[in-house]
């Protein structure tokens, strides 16, 4: 079901999931690229949960998706804002938050009442994947070429405003509040995590491509962690 919420940039689109009580799921997609890799996993994922009883929410930030906003006049702060706004619209409900890799930098501002954060990054980790996309494309590779610019910058396919990518320097995932907080890591990933799952990690295919298996995986991870929490 497609809903929508009112965010920074004006109403945008919540893909909902599941029953319409009990815990509710919101998802945090990784940046550009990335989400359009890692969407179908994140649709079969909340398809998965809506399973074990648990609702879902993918929410639209402005300049992504069907967003009114182009995408290259979005900032970061923006993200964080219309991500507090979707679980502000998800309030009625005790909202966990499941976000992706860079997403896992936009859900701080949320009201949640836990996170689960697969392969999270660090802003300075966005940007050299940003540094090394731009090399690999023949575009100025550097830190020049990407705060330096006066207009948008390309980033595999997407015109990010320069300010966005400024912003990232620094950002890191909420420090710990006392909510449930667990990490999940795929594939050869060794930086600390709760679990490491073996599997191909969905950003890194040459093209999207659907993995339910691993939607599966990972979805029984979540209504597991999330029982725990509701105890």
């Amino acid at each position: 079901m497609i809903d929508y919420y009112d965010g920074p940039g004006g109403r945008e689109a919540l893909l909902r999931f599941g029953p319409a009580q009990g815990p509710v799921v919101l998802v945090a997609l990784p940046f550009w690229e990335e989400a359009n890799r890692t969407r179908a996993l994140a649709v079969a994922l909340l398809r998965a949960l809506a399973m074990h009883g648990l609702g879902g929410a993918m929410p639209d930030w402005p300049g992504t998706g069907e967003s009114m906003v182009e995408t290259e006049k979005a900032s970061f702060a923006q993200w964080r804002l219309a991500h507090r706004a979707a679980a502000e619209a998800l309030a009625d409900r005790r909202c966990y938050g499941v976000s992706i890799r860079g997403g896992t930098l936009v859900d701080s501002l949320a009201n949640l009442a836990g996170r689960w954060h697969l392969a999270p990054m660090t802003g300075e980790a966005v940007l050299r994947d940003v540094i090394r996309l731009r090399a690999a494309a023949g575009l100025r590779g550097d830190e020049h070429g990407v705060f330096g610019a006066e207009s948008p910058v390309r980033v595999a396919g997407n015109r990010v405003s320069p300010h966005f990518l400024a912003e990232l320097a620094g950002a890191e995932q909420l420090a710990s509040s006392g909510a449930p907080y667990r990490v999940v890591r795929l594939g050869h990933d060794r930086a600390p995590a709760d679990r490491t799952i073996d599997a191909v990690p969905p950003w890194r295919r040459a093209e999207p491509q659907e993995d339910p298996e691993l939607a599966v995986t990972l979805a029984e991870d979540i209504a597991q962690w999330i029982a725990s929490c509701e105890g």
